[in-house]
């Protein structure tokens, strides 16, 4: 790998002790599953990637890359390769790279499979967990506990982040364990912030999922059409997650428009490619076959528009895209509903009245004018 400067290192995490030696898993072989791991690797942790099955171990201990999902990146020599269960019991640290609509089986097998009582786990995921659309770490803590709980997020195209490096966020509510992944991966040679916010941190990916296959339907329609699609379903969802507790950096930052930008804008990203897909006519639910890996926003758009429903949030342009996924809207209808739907009006700040000032400096001086006498005598 060619030399490239490393990332300026906070003053509080110079502070903070880099975890080498212990020991991470990283669940599910897929493309950026793989990516993570060979930059744990790189970071200082003990790294094993754990395949699906021993078949799928073999092959990619056999060739020391994988070449089905991320060609042309070589593992580091200390880069283990495992399949299921292989070295959960001593892992401190557990990355659940798998997709959203199985990390419940997944979560469910682990203390099963070996997991440690004290294990941290940290979700790879950008989407949410059907049926009820929950995010990753709110079902994660709910068996671990929020202190072992923790997410990634950023703009991190898998390939480019081995080779270039990236932007992520290490999020959770454990100040100390966000700050123990954001060294491995600054020392890995990749930027990684810090955040507190881990539910936000999702919301961020999963809005800017959403909005960038939106783009990418609409964008044949016009520059404009596609760019008024990502930011209604950008809108809409900040809005359902900031009645969550998410804050704004959350969405403004690296997790939310960072990422979002990086989404739109790469032509192998698979969110992007199959909006242009759905404007092509190709059926919804042919799509993922033909990317050949999941499209984690057709199944998190149609949870995310029954999550905001319930929760009584106006979102036709996400309720559209999710109708647009499932064939129920055509894509002229589609695209007419983006042009011509218009956002909520803004929650406006008004300026003080004219004569304010006046008036408050008139309030004081007759209370001074009015103060007991009291107060007016000199001291004894």
């Amino acid at each position: 790998m060619p030399d490239r400067p490393r990332p300026t290192v906070p003053a509080p995490l110079r502070e903070l002790r880099v975890p080498f030696g212990r020991r991470a898993v990283v669940v599910g072989a897929g493309s950026f599953g793989t990516a993570v791991a060979v930059l744990l690797a790189r970071g200082g942790l003990r790294t094993t990637l754990q395949a699906r099955t021993p078949e799928q171990a073999e092959r990619l201990q056999a060739d020391r890359a994988n070449v089905r999902y991320l060609p042309g990146v070589e593992f580091p020599s200390q880069l283990r390769i495992g399949h299921v269960g292989d070295g959960l019991a001593r892992a401190e640290y557990v990355f659940l790279g798998v997709p959203s609509r199985g990390l419940d089986e997944v979560i469910a097998g682990l203390e099963a499979a070996g997991l440690g009582p004290r294990a941290s786990l940290v979700s790879l995921a950008k989407g949410l967990v059907p049926p009820d659309g929950m995010a990753p770490t709110i079902m994660m803590r709910a068996s671990f506990g929020e202190q072992r709980v923790a997410c990634i997020g950023g703009p991190a195209h898998a390939r480019e982040m081995v080779h270039e490096g990236a932007g992520l966020v290490a999020a959770s509510a454990n100040e100390e364990l966000a700050n123990a992944l954001a060294q491995v991966f600054i020392r890995a040679g990749v930027v990684c912030e810090q955040s507190d916010d881990p539910v936000g941190v999702e919301l961020a990916g999963i809005a800017k999922n959403a909005a960038a296959l939106a783009a990418g339907a609409t964008e044949r329609q016009g520059l404009n059409a596609a760019g008024a699609a990502a930011g209604h379903i950008f809108a809409e969802v900040w809005r359902y997650a900031e009645a969550r507790g998410a804050r704004p950096e959350s969405m403004i930052g690296l997790a939310g428009t960072g990422d979002l930008v990086a989404t739109t804008l790469a032509p192998q990203s698979r969110n992007r490619r199959a909006g242009e897909m759905l404007a092509d006519g190709v059926p919804g639910a042919e799509i993922p076959d033909r990317i050949g890996q999941a499209v984690e926003s057709f199944e998190t758009v149609p949870l995310l528009a029954r999550a905001l429903e319930r929760a009584g949030d106006d979102a036709p342009v996400l309720s559209g895209l999710a109708r647009l996924i499932a064939g129920d809207l055509p894509l002229d209808d589609w695209v007419a509903l983006v042009r011509t739907t218009v956002p909520p009006p803004a929650r406006w700040r008004h300026a003080p009245r004219a004569g304010t000032w006046e008036r408050m400096v008139a309030h004081v001086r007759g209370w001074f004018a009015r103060r007991p006498a009291e107060l007016e005598r000199p001291p004894v």
